[in-house]
């Protein structure tokens, strides 16, 4: 009866397991859209060596995610698996972002590359307390095949629109244009307020989803007593769950979507900046835009999921986003676009973003609902629930490959050799067309990977209902032994 009530959960569950889903958000744009730009057009780091300092970061985190992720499928606590580790990193992370935005009075240049360093890996592995235990309740707050990818909506539009708040709000009135700093992407103080506000907003955040959902905690998944745990078997069963041949598709499909993520999120302001010449104000509209791209992606991911199914809709989908996306790049190579400057192009521009930023996310939320069913089949083959390790091994590839992305495109701005300081409208040509090139061409490669290996994914909701089914005969046989 209480795995009813879990499946019955509604609504307001369901905003509530979304809302914590906007500072990851907040936490994702600021690191992959504004601290790159920051620390080396801003403060004088080399761009390459904040590319790698931001890998290292995401390495050095990814480690933590399997760790977690197995901590929290088996942690036995009144507060049930999930929830400790939630409120427990609410603070660590909140502090430890506001640093990263104030460095030491008077460190500039490649001198900041031990602060950065530490202080990034100190963001990452603290929110991974909180991400990698709070992604993995979807798969115990329902079992419905078509429930998750409704849970999984208001997740993904929440971080989308949680980060294109504050990054917009930033952009509007914070990184504004002065006297003293000239482009408002150069303006100092605006970065430094950006980090305090977008901390606060992420405490809001995690404390919404872990008090919006602790309700559930008396009916979710108890941990099974399979004795003593050890190292020996923490690898052993890591390895078990990390077998099946559907998660390695996602997990494959995760690497290169999620390189090709952090190459168009590294580059974002340096394409509109510099590529385009927009102003901030209209970088700005560009980003609020992303409030309708969610709205239609809230509607459109359950739709296309219960008529297509979750695997074919994602290759679909993203197989449409993903060509569309470099595409206003590409024509501006081939001269075929408006003018910088000209209101043809900012509309074309909009619209394209629209359309495809919609589509990206409603390819994202089918993504991560195909990994939830993968739980109930590892359970018919283990006897064991995984959802943290799971998650977590998304995750982990997530960081591991944009952090290879925020690497790459660190190598195109080197080729590209765009100068410090230097202000939209005096970039050569050369330079506005390697950058071009290295964006489009790079992630039409990567994001034509990604769906290449959805093809492995082999649970359609026939096999989902069937690993149901089969589990329900195994608890009821279970109960009969007990009884």
């Amino acid at each position: 009866m209480a795995e009813a009530a879990v499946r019955k959960a509604g609504l307001w569950t369901k905003l509530a397991y979304g809302s914590g889903a906007a500072a990851n958000g907040i936490k994702n744009n600021g690191f992959e859209y504004f601290l790159l730009f920051y620390y080396s057009q801003v403060l004088g780091v080399d761009s390459a060596l904040v590319g790698a300092t931001l890998m290292i970061a995401m390495f050095v985190d990814g480690i933590s995610d399997p760790i977690v992720g197995y901590w929290s499928d088996n942690l036995k606590t009144r507060l049930g698996r999930r929830h400790p580790f939630m409120y427990a990193s609410i603070i660590p992370v909140a502090i430890a972002y506001i640093f990263a935005w104030n460095p030491p009075e008077g460190m500039t240049g490649n001198a900041l590359f031990p602060y950065l360093l530490m202080i990034t890996i100190l963001v990452r592995i603290a929110y991974t307390f909180y991400e990698v235990p709070s992604s993995a309740l979807v798969a115990e707050l329902t079992d419905d095949y078509d429930e998750r990818t409704s849970f999984l909506s208001f997740r993904y539009v929440f971080g989308w629109t949680g980060g294109v708040a504050i990054a917009a709000y930033t952009l509007t009135f914070l990184l504004v244009e002065t006297e003293t700093y000239g482009s408002g992407f150069l303006n100092v103080e605006g970065y430094r307020a950006y980090g305090t506000l977008a901390a606060v907003a992420i405490v809001i955040s995690m404390l919404l989803c872990a008090l919006g959902t602790h309700r559930h905690i008396p009916n979710l998944r108890k941990p099974q007593d399979a004795g003593e745990i050890t190292l020996k078997r923490i690898f052993k069963e890591i390895g078990e769950s990390l077998s099946n041949k559907s998660f390695q598709g996602l997990f494959m499909a995760a690497l290169f979507g999620f390189m090709a993520a952090g190459v168009a999120a590294s580059l974002n302001y340096y394409i509109n900046g510099f590529f385009w010449e927009f102003t901030s104000a209209q970088t700005g509209l560009l980003t609020i835009s992303v409030f309708i791209s969610a709205g239609l992606a809230l509607v459109l991911a359950p739709l296309v999921s219960k008529r297509l199914g979750k695997k074919r809709g994602a290759i679909i989908v993203g197989g449409i986003a993903f060509s569309v996306a470099p595409m206003p790049v590409i024509l501006r190579l081939l001269g075929v676009m408006p003018p910088n400057g000209s209101d043809l192009l900012f509309q074309i521009i909009l619209v394209v973003t629209v359309i495809d930023v919609a589509l990206i996310i409603a390819y994202q939320i089918m993504a991560a609902s195909m990994i939830a069913d993968i739980v109930e089949e590892n359970e018919l083959k283990t006897g064991r629930r995984s959802e943290g390790i799971y998650f977590a091994g998304i995750s982990f590839m997530r960081k591991m490959a944009r952090g290879s992305g925020l690497f790459l495109a660190s190598i195109v701005l080197a080729a590209a050799d765009l100068s410090r300081n230097i202000q939209p409208g005096d970039v050569p040509a050369n330079t506005l067309s390697l950058l071009g090139a290295g964006y489009a061409f790079g992630l039409l490669a990567l994001w034509g990977t990604a769906i290449a290996f959805l093809f492995r994914y082999q649970i359609s909701r026939e096999d989902h209902e069937a690993n149901l089914a089969a589990l329900e005969r195994s608890r009821n046989a279970a109960n009969v032994v007990e009884d």
